[in-house]
């Protein structure tokens, strides 16, 4: 039996997988394609240009890009999605959601974010976060022992409560208000680390592919004192 495209057209479902990526590493990439296997679709990484919920990034949110681009060329159905560069201001999610459902995606199109379980747990911390289960499904990347098997806050628990779904075929039956569970095997990698051990010189390079590790060290990345200025 052959698959499904990967976007078979404004019907079909769309994920985007946000975040800093600040850099894209291995397990970045196993969410990725864990998602786009059990979805069977392409995997939107978007990166935030301004994060509100985090320090300001080590790199430039266009360094950020460009290693995403490199770390999934030639990955099937995994694409870098470049909209929140082009806004101004503050990378708010339920933003980003608004222009999607003005825009392109309509407001009947299926739309998912792919989140980890940590950041799935903080939502009741962004802007106007019950709004977003008006705007999108989740699609909620956990390993053993993660926080949703603990219990969650109370308020997180109210919005939770009767949209979870086992199967991935009812994120595509409704435009969103929908929480799916994706499983996927334990992976050690963590941005912060990885911006540690290059600031203190210990190994790196395997938590990353190979042309993402060029790159980092062409432009002297994450190290104490380097340029992270814009590359364009």
């Amino acid at each position: 039996m052959s698959e499904a495209p990967a976007d078979a057209g404004p019907g079909s479902l769309l994920v985007l997988y946000g975040g800093t990526f600040d850099p894209v590493h291995n397990g970045h990439l196993a969410i990725a394609r864990a998602a786009r296997d059990r979805l069977r679709c392409a995997i939107h990484l978007m990166p935030a240009a301004d994060p509100p919920h985090r320090p300001p990034p080590g790199a430039d949110v266009r360094h950020r890009a460009a290693m995403l681009g490199l770390a999934v060329a030639g990955e099937r159905d995994l694409r870098v999605d470049r909209r929140e560069l082009a806004r101004d201001g503050r990378s708010y999610t339920v933003a980003t959601l608004r222009e999607l459902r003005a825009g392109e995606g309509g407001a009947a199109r299926p739309v998912a974010l792919l989140v980890g379980a940590d950041s799935f747990v903080g939502l009741p911390a962004w802007k106007e976060w019950r709004a977003l289960f008006d705007l999108a499904h989740f699609v909620v990347a956990e390993r053993a022992g993660s926080p949703l098997d603990q219990a969650l806050p109370a308020v997180l628990a109210e919005q939770v409560a009767g949209r979870l779904v086992d199967d991935p075929a009812a994120l595509s039956a409704a435009p969103g208000g929908r929480i799916l569970r994706l499983r996927q095997p334990l992976s050690g990698e963590s941005a912060t680390d990885l911006r540690r051990r290059l600031a203190g010189g210990r190994p790196w390079r395997h938590l990353v592919p190979d042309p993402v590790a060029d790159y980092i060290d062409r432009h002297r990345l994450y190290r104490d004192g380097a340029d992270t200025a814009s590359p364009l």
